[in-house]
């Protein structure tokens, strides 16, 4: 197993850059998940990394050795892809060894090789058969096994669960976990799953029109994101965001409403972020926001509502752990606390400070 570099990576299609000047190490070992919504560059990194596409400019290097202009076959890196890509006509032992052969191994290394991948996935009762025979586990776990037998340096994993059923998905998310444990290899997992992504990566790479905004742990993106995008990402539902206002008292103001925010802050306007799961039913400092709602819709999901509503004609989003949901057009008192929020610059999106520190609420001067 190596490292993987991607230095001042870059493609454009159309007139759009795709990839921009991406810079990315992933250490050997590692198995490192890309999450990000559809267009921001993903899938296209992967198929650079393989050789499926050429950079505009740029490097890619496993093992401190550049790939740029070696053709697929000779790079030493399989690719799990979102349709698993298994010849029909083929039965599945025959799809396990095809590229061995295309490779001119010898048959008693193949032999070895399609036996150690069968006994890690459990394949042996579907080797005769063909894939239109199989279920989608089943063949994702061929399309897996195939990539397996290469014992390649990187894997690449595009999009491998988005066809199986939710039950499926969530049984196979754990599989993956154990299997690059068992393999210790370095693997690159892409999604557009946020679940996934927290559940599979040991770290997590969040990519935003075309540039990765944030590289951490799933739980340090979740608590500490240090870009907008990477916020409204993580989380389900989503964080809710409001415009504040630097008024001439030194105050961040929402309409007739003063957020907790330090007034050392130097910037003008801020986007100011509050999880639904971080409002309280009671007010936790003496500086605590409080924020009626009006409920518009209520969503219950078994130990937790969904409120959607609206605050100073923004719309809100909060969880409510009570049996009984609020009917549309109640008033819900929910309070923000100073350690619950999060302040991005309205222009760049970058993440202002650590959380808002305390303050003084008040109603700003007529």
């Amino acid at each position: 197993m190596s490292a993987l570099e991607l230095v001042d990576l870059t493609k454009t299609f159309a007139a759009r850059r795709v990839v921009d000047g991406m810079n990315l190490t992933v250490p050997a070992g590692e198995l490192l998940v890309i999450v990000g919504p559809s267009g921001c560059g993903k899938t296209t990194t992967l198929r650079m990394i393989a050789g499926l596409e050429s950079p505009d400019s740029g490097d890619v290097r496993v093992g401190g050795r550049s790939l740029v202009g070696t053709s697929p076959r000779h790079r030493d890196v399989s690719m799990v892809f979102q349709d698993y890509a298994l010849y029909p006509h083929m039965t599945v032992r025959q799809n396990l060894a095809f590229g061995l052969k295309m490779r001119q191994l010898p048959p008693a290394e193949i032999d070895q090789r399609v036996a150690a991948a069968t006994a890690t996935l459990g394949l042996a009762e579907w080797l005769d058969r063909k894939p239109d025979t199989l279920s989608g586990g089943q063949r994702q776990r061929v399309a897996i096994g195939r990539a397996i037998v290469r014992q390649p340096d990187i894997f690449l994993l595009d999009e491998p669960l988005s066809n199986l059923d939710a039950q499926l998905r969530d049984a196979m998310r754990v599989e993956w976990v154990r299997l690059h444990r068992q393999l210790g290899a370095t693997m690159i997992y892409v999604t557009h799953d946020q679940t996934e992504a927290m559940m599979i990566g040991q770290r997590v790479a969040v990519m935003d029109a075309g540039r990765i905004r944030q590289i951490d742990t799933p739980l340090q993106l979740y608590h500490h994101p240090n870009h907008k995008a990477v916020a409204a990402f993580f989380g389900s539902p989503s964080m809710n965001f409001f415009t504040a206002q630097r008024q001439p008292d030194g105050g961040w103001w929402t309409g007739s409403h003063r957020w907790p925010i330090a007034s050392d802050v130097s910037e003008p306007v801020v986007e100011v972020g509050v999880r639904p799961e971080a409002f309280t039913t009671v007010a936790t400092s003496d500086d605590a926001l409080p924020m009626d709602i009006v409920v518009d819709v209520a969503q219950p999901l078994g130990a937790v509502t969904h409120v959607h509503g609206s605050w100073q004609n923004v719309a809100v989003t909060v969880l409510v752990t009570d049996d009984q949901p609020p009917t549309p057009g109640t008033r819900l008192r929910r309070f923000v606390a100073p350690g619950a929020i999060h302040m991005f610059c309205q222009t760049s999106g970058q993440r202002i400070g650590g959380n808002a520190s305390h303050g003084d609420f008040a109603h700003p001067a007529s």
